[in-house]
C-alpha cells in the first residue's frame, strides 16, 4: 500500500474534505442520517394519524363515496405533472385494483361498521406476512426462516386479536381489515415486477382506477340520497379530512418514503412502519379516548413482534 507523503501544512481542500458533517447529515442508529431518519419518523406519524382524520371524515362521507373523493385529490391535479410510471398499463391497473381500491374499500367500510380506531393500524399490518407468503407463491421466492417464524407468530396473534374481538363485538370489521391488508399484500407483489423508478408515479397514475368503480358501488350501495346528503354538507373537517388523506398520507408521505427506500437498504427503512400502529392507537387514544381490550392488545403485541420478526435482514432462505 502506498502512502501520500505527510506534510505539517493543510491545504483548504483537505480543510474542507475532513470538516465534520452536518448534524443532520450524520449517520443516527439506524444507519441513516438523522435527516432521513427524521422524515422516516415522519411519515409513520403522518400514516398513524391518518387513521384518526379517516375516522373524522367518515362521520359525514359514505365510506365508498369517501374513497372516491381521496382519490380524485390524489390524481388531479398531480397526473397533469407526474409522468407515468415505466411499468405496463396492465401492472398498473392491477396495482390500483389491490393496492388502492381494493385495500381503502375494505379498510373504509370496516371502519365505518365499527372497526376501532385504533386498531385497524395494527390489524393492517398483517400485509407484511401476507406479501412473503404471496411472494412465495408467485414469485418463487424462498422465504428466509425468519420470516417463516415471522409469519407463524405474526398469525398467531391476529388469532388472539380476533378472539378478543369476538368476545364483545362483531367480528366482520376485523375480517374486512385482514381482506383489505390481503388486498395490500397482492399489490405489493404486483408492484414488486413493475420494477418502476418512481413510487409517486405508480401511486397518482394507479389511483385513476378508484374513482369511477368507487363511485358506481356507492351509488349502487350506499345511494343517491347519501351521496346527495354528503356533498351538501361537506364541512370544513370533512375537506380537511379528505386533503389530508390525499396530499398529506398519500402523496407526501408515499413520496418520502419511495425516496427513503431509493437512498438505503430496505431493513433500514421499513422497520419505521412499525411505529404507524403505534402512532394510530396513541392519537385514537388522545383524540377520541379510544381504549382496546386487554385481550386485542396482547394479540397486537404478538402480531407486530410477528411483524417485526419477518422483517429482521440475514437468514438463509429455506431450501426447497
Amino acid at each position: 500500500m502506498v502512502c501520500a507523503p505527510q506534510t505539517d501544512r493543510v491545504s483548504p481542500s483537505t480543510t474542507s474534505a475532513t470538516a465534520p458533517a452536518p448534524l443532520t447529515d450524520r449517520p443516527s442508529a439506524t444507519g441513516m442520517p438523522l435527516r432521513d431518519t427524521a422524515l422516516a419518523v415522519l411519515v409513520a406519524l403522518i400514516w398513524g394519524v391518518n387513521f384518526v382524520v379517516i375516522h373524522a371524515g367518515l362521520q359525514v362521507v359514505p365510506p365508498l363515496l369517501f374513497v372516491a373523493l381521496r382519490f380524485v385529490l390524489v390524481c388531479l391535479p398531480a397526473v397533469f405533472f407526474v409522468p407515468p410510471p415505466r411499468a405496463g398499463w396492465r401492472v398498473v391497473v392491477l396495482i390500483g385494483m389491490f393496492m388502492s381500491l381494493g385495500q381503502f374499500a375494505l379498510m373504509y367500510v370496516a371502519m365505518h361498521l365499527g372497526m376501532p380506531t385504533g386498531l385497524t393500524p395494527l390489524v393492517i399490518q398483517v400485509q407484511v406476512l401476507f406479501t412473503v407468503l404471496l411472494a412465495a407463491v408467485a414469485l418463487h421466492e424462498r422465504p428466509r426462516r425468519s420470516q417463516i417464524a415471522g409469519v407463524l407468530i405474526g398469525l398467531a396473534g391476529l388469532a388472539v386479536v380476533a378472539a378478543g374481538r369476538a368476545s364483545s363485538a362483531p367480528v366482520v370489521p376485523l375480517l374486512l381489515v385482514v381482506a383489505a391488508a390481503g388486498s395490500w399484500a397482492i399489490g405489493n407483489v404486483v408492484a414488486r415486477t413493475a420494477q418502476a423508478s418512481s413510487g409517486l408515479s405508480l401511486v397518482v397514475w394507479s389511483g385513476l382506477v378508484v374513482p369511477v368503480p368507487m363511485a358506481v358501488l356507492s351509488y349502487l350501495i350506499e345511494g343517491p340520497a347519501a351521496i346527495g346528503a354528503a356533498l351538501t354538507h361537506l364541512t370544513p373537517v370533512v375537506i380537511a379530512s379528505a386533503l389530508f388523506t390525499a396530499w398529506l398520507s398519500s402523496l407526501l408521505g408515499y413520496g418520502i418514503w419511495n425516496t427513503l427506500l431509493s437512498r438505503h437498504p430496505a431493513g433500514s427503512v421499513v422497520p419505521f412502519a412499525m411505529l404507524v400502529p403505534v402512532a394510530g392507537m396513541a392519537s385514537a387514544f388522545l383524540v377520541l379516548g379510544e381504549r382496546s381490550k386487554p385481550l386485542e392488545m396482547l394479540g397486537g403485541v404478538v402480531l407486530l413482534v410477528g411483524v417485526g420478526i419477518s422483517l429482521l435482514p440475514g437468514n438463509r432462505p429455506i431450501r426447497t
